[in-house]
């Protein structure tokens, strides 16, 4: 039977659902080592979301918007606008920094932002790798329709399918939309996975779930849409060792993650260049 984590309704031990991966006692679903789910966020006009230039280590960024725009900007130089069903993977390695901000344009109306970020740990051997940068837009992404289910595949590999999205080890992300009455299947079942149901209700042979919970799935092989549905499901093969996460930072080993801390303190790594007047203080 799955694993019900948490709920925008109900928290578990008091966290909120977009902060829940750090903090199960798996503490990751194969290379995912934290979920962030931005909204949905009704905004004024001029009102914008700002998250300011700040560093990461030893992971990968994966952004994919579900409505709204998001001006990513980082310290290799790229400037590049996100849209919903595009992917952003930022590649930190041994460090960079990025901000995302809303596009000028877009506060000076009313409008809504929602998406999903999540991280992804760097294998070990791969933890300190120089930082790269990967748009892919929406239209490079692989899809199939089956049975009133609509796959997108988002990152990695599943179901014969495989992303232009790189990632690091052995992992999938994939947005699934399906028809009331249809059939959702798992992918990859020797894989850990997570279910993120974004809208609409489903249910297993034992139990049924609603809007904006989040299942780890144990021997599930599939759900049935009992309403329309969208959801996500990522994950990928169990790491048998787990790395340490503190703030931005992700490493194996402690004293990189207060090397990381004290650069950024000091201000000893790279600026962002076209947005270099604010930055976020180490908490």
């Amino acid at each position: 039977m799955a694993i019900l984590l948490s709920s925008k309704v109900r928290d578990l031990d008091g966290l909120p659902v977009n902060r829940i991966l750090p903090h199960i006692k798996k503490r990751m679903v194969g290379p995912y080592i934290f979920l962030d789910h931005m909204g949905p966020m009704d905004l004024a006009a001029n009102e914008g979301l700002d998250v300011l230039p700040h560093p990461h280590i030893g992971l990968s960024t994966l952004t994919y918007l579900l409505e709204g725009k998001i001006l990513h900007q980082d310290s290799l130089g790229n400037i590049i606008e996100i849209v919903p069903g595009d992917v952003n993977l930022m590649t930190a390695g041994k460090g960079i920094v990025h901000s995302e901000r809303e596009p000028k344009e877009l506060r000076s109306k009313h409008h809504r932002v929602n998406g999903i970020q999540c991280w992804l740990a760097l294998p070990e051997d791969k933890s300190e790798i120089e930082p790269s940068f990967q748009h892919v837009p929406q239209a490079d992404l692989p899809k199939y329709q089956d049975d009133g289910v609509s796959v997108t595949l988002v990152a990695g590999n599943a179901f014969n399918l495989q992303s232009p999205v790189e990632t690091f080890s052995p992992s999938f992300f994939l947005d699934i939309e399906a028809k009331a009455d249809s059939i959702i299947p798992r992918p990859e079942a020797e894989f850990e996975c997570m279910l993120y149901l974004l809208n609409g209700s489903i249910k297993s042979e034992k139990a049924e779930y609603r809007s904006g919970q989040i299942l780890l799935l144990e021997n599930e092989k599939s759900f049935k849409a009992v309403t329309d549905v969208r959801c996500l499901l990522l994950g990928g093969e169990a790491w048998k060792k787990i790395p340490y996460i503190e703030w931005n930072f992700v490493s194996f080993h402690k004293e990189t993650i207060e090397k990381a801390k004290t650069d950024w303190r000091e201000r000893r790594f790279p600026e962002v260049p076209s947005d270099k007047e604010e930055f976020t203080p180490l908490p």
